[in-house]
């Protein structure tokens, strides 16, 4: 079940990255000036850690009412380049309001919002820090199927080759 759970997120994720934007979403950038889904992420190469994207998420997640829901998604190859941080939407008073203040808490924090996609009730933001981007995700609807992920990736050579190999190795399971 936990490896379903990782495919899917990691699914989410490379489907984002690689263009699913091209319609119906909107690409928004910082500073007034339009984004297009060509604009590259942060340059790899920052000071932040997994466990600093980690506190800085749950920071602003917190402070916007979720509590984490424990989990244990990120396979132990992986967990120096990303993080998976899952709000347990059921405590949340209003589940998208505390989205949008989550992902508002990051913008404050230095984290660059450089793409949007929003669809039938799919929000993915794309936000960068310091090699880092996060896709906060907000699926579905608070009296059905709700899922609401903030999956922060490591953008840099080391971390790219970690996911590479980790792909390759479940690409038949």
């Amino acid at each position: 079940m936990r490896k379903a759970r990782w495919a899917a997120a990691a699914a989410g994720v490379v489907l984002v990255v690689t263009g699913c934007s091209s319609e119906g979403g909107s690409d928004e950038g910082k500073g007034g000036a339009s984004g297009s889904s060509s604009q590259a992420p942060a340059e790899a190469g920052g000071s932040l850690d997994a466990a600093t994207v980690t506190k800085e998420i749950a920071d602003a997640a917190t402070a916007a009412g979720f509590t984490e829901k424990p989990s244990d998604d990120v396979p132990p190859a992986l967990k120096s380049c990303m993080v998976s941080w899952q709000p347990d939407d059921k405590k949340a008073a209003d589940p998208k309001t505390s989205y949008d203040a989550t992902v508002a808490a990051l913008g404050k924090g230095g984290w660059e919002e450089w793409q949007t996609f929003d669809e039938k009730g799919s929000v993915i933001k794309s936000l960068d820090k310091s090699g880092w981007t996060v896709k906060a995700s907000y699926q579905g609807q608070k009296d059905t199927f709700l899922l609401i992920t903030f999956i922060a990736t490591d953008n840099g050579p080391a971390c790219e080759k970690l996911f590479r190999e980790d792909l390759e190795k479940n690409k038949d399971s």
